[in-house]
């Protein structure tokens, strides 16, 4: 973040003084939205350009309604735990920790978390990694495209240059560039896919539908399990969305939750304004992952092509260049660049927040110390990208590194239901509910959140059926 925030002015800290009304309709809300974009920024990246066109690459049309069900089931997840943000004031890993055991002073899902931050360095690694191969393509330094030397000196490039941009910035320059670089590469993508029908690799209604029966080929459990995790809403996302809530001002604006009924009325206002961001954000990732998946299964799978490796850039460019010629490859890589960077933009300041919220819980520093917060953050801004970019250096394979970290996520994704359930029981005020459809909506993710964590775990010891 940049200058020192005044404790006045602190989104972590709910006082009188920050009150604020909420809007009425969506017209009014537009200027309030932003959190749901930085989601879209982190989830429009790894997931769907690795992960999701890998799968369709590999399979086909066939898996076509779990890329659906991954995208939507999630949403009231995410929501839920927001509600729970914006009625206490609290970010997640501060929620996650009251959840009962705790080993010491830290709470058994912060155990989980630190196991799936560990795995993340792998992903944020492949997406730098994904990054520096684009790079090399469009721009070779020091050898031939795709050469060793290219290759490491673009990755050292991208670590520096997301610490460059991110040391000192706050939430609303990390929130319109977001939605600048989601913008640049969704709209291309999604106009070419829904334009294929008008091409040589025309896909028809027939095909649609193959992808909706419900079935899961033989050998492609784990790009499956991989892709859940790590597409629509992963649980990184449901945990740091809570962050980017809090920095817009929803709990602060709300006020301190003294129970009145006028403390209420502005907390439900607020959660209306939460739940168009959260709809929007999901508006932007489903067609975004449909696209993705659509241009896989279409373009590259009837060709056998397999993205794997340093050379994931060169098959993933065949998407634009087989359909609308050879020189549309360099606007692939630049909107590659753009939406692999969107990931990096805004996971690298999430992921920022909440290690500095984990060494708070862990007694290193006063999170509502704001000098010391902002203090964390910048370090491990500036640490991060040159972790990430080491673990790269050493596995060279960011489609690998994508899906580890999809595969934890997946497996992390059922704590966070517990957690979510937990604090909605213990500590959001019962009149601040959702209604009866978001309810059953909520039953019916957390159900199948938790049988497919359940599946993952079991196929990662060996223990499933493929």
């Amino acid at each position: 973040m940049g200058t020192t925030v005044a404790s006045d002015d602190d989104p972590y800290l709910l006082t009188a003084d920050g009150i604020k009304e909420p809007p009425k309709g969506w017209k009014a809300s537009l200027r309030y939205l932003g959190p749901g974009l930085i989601i879209s920024a982190s989830i429009v990246g790894s997931g769907e350009l690795i992960a999701t066109t890998a799968l369709g690459a590999e399979v086909g049309f066939v898996l076509l309604w779990l890329v659906i069900l991954s995208t939507a089931v999630k949403v009231a997840v995410q929501a839920e735990l927001a509600r729970w943000t914006i009625c206490t004031g609290k970010p997640a890993l501060s929620g996650f920790n009251d959840v009962p055991p705790r080993l010491g002073r830290i709470g058994w899902i912060n155990v989980l978390w630190i196991i799936l931050a560990l795995s993340k360095l792998l992903q944020a690694g492949g997406i730098i990694g994904g990054t520096a191969v684009a790079f090399s393509l469009l721009i070779p330094i020091g050898g031939e495209p795709m050469s060793s030397t290219s290759i490491t000196v673009w990755t050292i490039i991208v670590a520096l240059g997301s610490i460059a941009l991110l040391y000192s910035s706050g939430y609303r320059f990390i929130e319109r560039g977001a939605f600048l670089l989601v913008v640049v590469f969704s709209v291309v993508t999604i106009a070419i896919a829904f334009g294929l029908p008008f091409t040589p690799f025309s896909y028809s209604g027939g095909d649609v539908l193959t992808g909706l029966t419900f079935a899961i080929p033989a050998g492609a459990i784990g790009a499956a399990v991989a892709m859940f995790g790590i597409t629509g809403v992963g649980a990184d996302e449901i945990t740091f969305y809570t962050y980017w809530c809090l920095e817009k001002g929803y709990a602060r604006w709300s006020g301190p939750p003294d129970g009145s009924e006028q403390w209420r009325q502005r907390a439900q206002g607020w959660i209306k304004v939460m739940y168009k961001d959260t709809f929007l954000s999901w508006v932007i990732y489903t067609f975004s992952t449909l696209a993705f998946y659509l241009m896989g299964a279409a373009v590259l799978h009837p060709q056998g092509l397999v993205i794997e490796g340093n050379g994931l850039m060169e098959t993933l460019s065949r998407m634009y260049t087989d359909v609308i010629g050879e020189w549309a490859s360099a606007l692939f890589l630049i909107g590659a660049i753009a939406v692999l960077g969107s990931t990096l933009w805004a996971g690298l300041p999430s992921w920022a927040r909440m290690y500095t919220n984990l060494f708070s819980i862990v007694g290193f520093l006063d999170w509502h110390n704001i000098p010391a917060r902002q203090r964390s953050i910048k370090v491990l801004i500036a640490l991060q990208p040159i972790l990430w970019a080491t673990a790269y250096l050493f596995i060279s394979s960011p489609v690998v590194m994508v899906q580890i970290g999809g595969i934890m996520t997946g497996i992390f994704l059922p704590a966070v239901v517990v957690a979510t359930w937990y604090l909605r029981k213990t500590q959001v005020d019962e009149r601040l509910h959702g209604g009866r459809w978001f309810n059953a909506l909520l039953m019916a993710s957390s159900i199948a959140i938790t049988l497919l964590g359940i599946y993952t775990v079991l196929n990662v010891f060996g223990l499933g059926v493929d």
